[in-house]
């Protein structure tokens, strides 16, 4: 069966890259089966998979509705598993190369994992090492050929050899889950075209070749709530991008062939990931709704944020409908799982929903956390900046800009670390070092702050 399709959503993760991913996976399975049709294996399975820690209203919203939290990955560069056959053919080494030699040709492989007595692996037992064992019995041929029974005899006799008379036990190993690029150059360099992975207890789960790795194999990838690389798994140049969902500007993801690119002017990828259920008529269970909801509700700030459309209020009205709960009600409780700021480390703050834009030849970050509390974030400030210096400095910003934006107040307190002209120029305001700037109504980083930023 094909390796899973991954669902994955951007570095750093909001409560939108997370939930949306679990539902926009769920919804391809689903329409998987029905094209598999009753009794059919689907062509693709999908898997939800995340960048970055879970932030503590999406490790919530998960757990309440019984939905498994989506693996960590550190990129999407192709690995050993990719390419491996798995559960290998294997022989045992007191076996005769008489049988090794059926089991090859039964299988048509042209290599056999030889085990110990308990299972574990011993080694490796090929057709060209059977080849030159039978070879070798004719180096002892005479000119004339008087010797032609004895190496006949010596032939027949081979064939009731052991197994472990002719196994390789230098064989190279490699880990399931190393980069297959560096694995490639491994087994270049070895004598044998196999190489084998093993599991912890010693036992052979996968055999890799030559030629399976001639291929170039890439990984298969669905992007939510991103289309640019910089916010996207390491190794996104080699995986095979096969569709993107987002609703953010087009930035500069490329594809070798043409894909399914949606990408649509609302306010969180969930309301589109929604959409695409109610197009292909496929129930959503009442988790899966209130999963979709509750990132819908995040990155609107309840329906309250300048980027929420007639579309999201509708959305929202349909998800609380089949998750059984009122939207804002709900959207209060998803806030305040984030928990009390005075206790949230300060990385957490600053880098949890931070992204990188470029500006000119120049690159900033922009970051937002979102409170019901601004005036314990503000208590920490000092501590707060020091944390943005460091960072504009180690990765060479021009600027770190943080919106603290308060839910209850409708807007957001801008902190500022760097060049922090273009910020002031922008929205003529004198942003300093200390105190920093209540800007009223300001509550997307995407369409009141990036865009204008960016716009300049």
């Amino acid at each position: 069966m094909a390796a899973p399709i991954l669902v994955v959503g951007h570095k750093n993760p909001d409560n939108d890259s997370i939930s949306s991913a679990v539902g926009y996976a769920y919804l391809k399975n689903a329409l998987a089966k029905r094209a598999a049709g009753e009794g059919g294996t689907p062509e693709n399975t999908y898997v939800p998979v995340r960048l970055g820690p879970l932030p503590p209203e999406s490790a919530w919203v998960l757990e309440a509705n019984n939905q498994p939290e989506p693996d960590l990955i550190g990129h999407v560069h192709a690995r050993v598993i990719d390419v491996m056959t798995e559960n290998p053919i294997s022989i045992n080494r007191k076996a005769t190369i008489l049988d090794a030699g059926q089991l090859l040709r039964q299988y048509n492989v042209r290599a056999l994992v030889v085990t110990n007595d308990d299972g574990t692996y011993y080694g490796l037992i090929t057709t060209r090492m059977i080849a030159e064992r039978y070879i070798s019995a004719t180096d002892v041929l005479k000119e004339d050929g008087s010797n032609q029974m004895a190496v006949a005899g010596d032939l027949i006799a081979s064939l009731g050899q052991r197994v472990e008379d002719i196994t390789e036990t230098d064989v190279l190993i490699l880990d399931r889950a190393g980069l297959l690029q560096e694995a490639v150059e491994d087994l270049m360099s070895t004598d044998l075209r196999e190489a084998v992975v093993l599991d912890d207890e010693g036992i052979a789960v996968g055999i890799v070749t030559r030629s399976d790795v001639a291929n170039g194999p890439r990984r298969k990838v669905v992007l939510v709530d991103h289309n640019e690389t910089r916010q996207a798994a390491k190794g996104i140049e080699e995986a095979e991008v096969v569709e993107i969902i987002d609703h953010h500007r087009i930035a500069d993801v490329t594809t070798a062939n043409p894909i399914r690119f949606l990408n649509l002017p609302v306010g969180s990828t969930a309301t589109i990931v929604t959409g695409e259920y109610l197009a292909n008529e496929v129930e959503m269970p009442p988790e899966i709704a209130r999963v979709l909801l509750s990132a819908l509700l995040t990155d609107t700030v309840i329906l309250k944020s300048p980027t929420t459309t007639d579309i999201d209020r509708q959305r929202a009205a349909y998800l609380g409908k089949v998750g059984g709960v009122d939207p804002v009600e709900f959207g209060m409780q998803v806030f305040r799982m984030r928990g009390g700021d005075g206790a949230v480390p300060v990385e957490k703050i600053v880098e949890s929903d931070a992204k990188e834009f470029m500006l000119d030849e120049a690159t900033v970050l922009i970051a937002q956390h979102e409170t019901v509390d601004l005036a314990s974030i503000m208590e920490r400030e000092e501590e707060i900046r020091e944390h943005m210096r460091q960072l504009q400095q180690e990765h060479h910003y021009e600027f770190v800009l943080l919106m603290v934006t308060d839910i209850l107040a409708e807007g957001s307190q801008f902190l500022c670390e760097g060049n922090r002209r273009v910020v002031n120029r922008v929205f003529g305001i004198a942003c300093k070092g200390v105190g920093g700037t209540w800007m009223p109504g300001i509550l997307s980083r995407k369409k009141q702050v990036a865009a204008k930023i960016l716009g300049s």
